[in-house]
């Protein structure tokens, strides 16, 4: 933390220390004459005065002219270094902000994010305004320049502002939050960085997938943790025809209920689904924190291996696809064998 702060004065200082030189070179090299009383000076050497004029005419050499606006070299060049040393010092006063309110207990991650981003553009512009303002720059010099790369910017980066337009209209509606778990094109996982551009989300495989903004606004996106962690999930069992039914909703709930990970309120519950064509089927129904992203399949798994063992406890079968075959057996049964090719009227 010293270390940034002790950067951001350095910065500070040598910009100002650059500022201070470029508005005092022109008056340093304008003084040409010398007086024979002060034999120190330096400027009293011809190659010196020669050199220096060099440089001055090289400072002054005019560039362009806008509404009586002269734009030289030096002018430009101090503008570049304004802004170069802008961005540098915007970059560590929006880290130093981001570390502080990350360190607040009142201020969670995202708000963080957020607040990072917006003081990061607005210092940016904010220098270029300055650096343009402080230097005489008129903006009306870059008229011309900006109805043309306007024109080029509409027609080739309209991709590039629907996800610009759509990163701000995340961070302000924020249907998706950094640490959110969401499932896109049936592939669940965990936000990580809600850019202004892009999105950077990482799945249960650790691979980081960069998503454009306007992915979220275009198509349907699941938000598992939008308004809590709290999920509810379904394991779906079938028995065999003549199984005990209440024993078999006892044994359910008693497989949720001893899981600990299993909320107790809502309490799980147990539905009779359906006659199945093969099996009597029993849907149970129980609600679990969803922390991660294998969070509620672990929990699944769990409850799975204490039914199948329950199951096998109480002597009840768990029912699996199978056909029964009824054979007419009041009479005897007529088998006959037919020759292929005798059918088929060939030799």
């Amino acid at each position: 933390m010293r270390f940034h702060k002790v950067q951001c004065r350095l910065y500070i200082v040598f910009s100002l220390f650059i500022c201070l030189n470029v508005f005092t070179v022109e008056n340093v090299f304008s003084e040409e004459k010398t007086t024979p009383e002060n034999t120190t000076r330096v400027l009293s050497d011809s190659s010196y005065k020669s050199i220096n004029q060099t440089v001055l005419n090289i400072s002054n050499f005019e560039l362009w002219s806008i509404d009586g606006q002269v734009v030289t070299v030096k002018k430009a060049v101090s503008s570049l270094l304004i802004i170069l040393l802008g961005f540098l010092i915007i970059k560590s006063i929006t880290l130093l902000i981001s570390k502080r309110l990350k360190s607040s207990t009142r201020i969670n991650e995202n708000t963080a994010s957020i607040i990072q981003k917006i003081v990061y553009y607005f210092l940016i512009v904010f220098v270029i305004l300055f650096a343009l303002r402080i230097l005489n720059i008129p903006l009306t010099a870059f008229t011309f320049l900006g109805g043309a790369l306007a024109i080029g910017v509409g027609f080739g980066t309209q991709t590039i502002m629907n996800n610009f337009i759509s990163g701000f209209i995340l961070l302000a509606e924020r249907p998706i939050r950094v640490g959110d778990l969401i499932e896109l094109d049936n592939t669940r996982a965990t936000v990580e960085e809600v850019g202004v551009r892009c999105t950077r989300v990482k799945t249960a495989d650790n691979i980081h997938i960069l998503v454009p903004n306007s992915k979220f606004l275009e198509q349907d996106i699941i938000n598992w943790t939008l308004s809590d962690k709290k999920i509810r999930v379904k394991i779906t069992v079938g028995v065999l025809y003549g199984s005990p039914v209440r024993e078999v909703e006892r044994l359910l709930l008693d497989s949720a209920k001893k899981h600990e990970d299993v909320h107790k309120n809502p309490e799980p519950y147990v539905r009779f689904s359906d006659f199945g064509d093969n099996a009597l089927i029993f849907n149970l129904y129980f609600w679990v924190s969803m922390n991660n992203i294998f969070e509620r399949l672990r929990i699944s798994s769990d409850i799975r291996f204490s039914i199948d063992e329950s199951f096998r406890s109480a002597g009840i079968v768990i029912a699996f696809p199978q056909r029964d075959l009824h054979l007419d057996t009041l009479k005897p049964l007529d088998i006959r064998i037919m020759d292929q090719q005798r059918e088929n009227g060939l030799d």
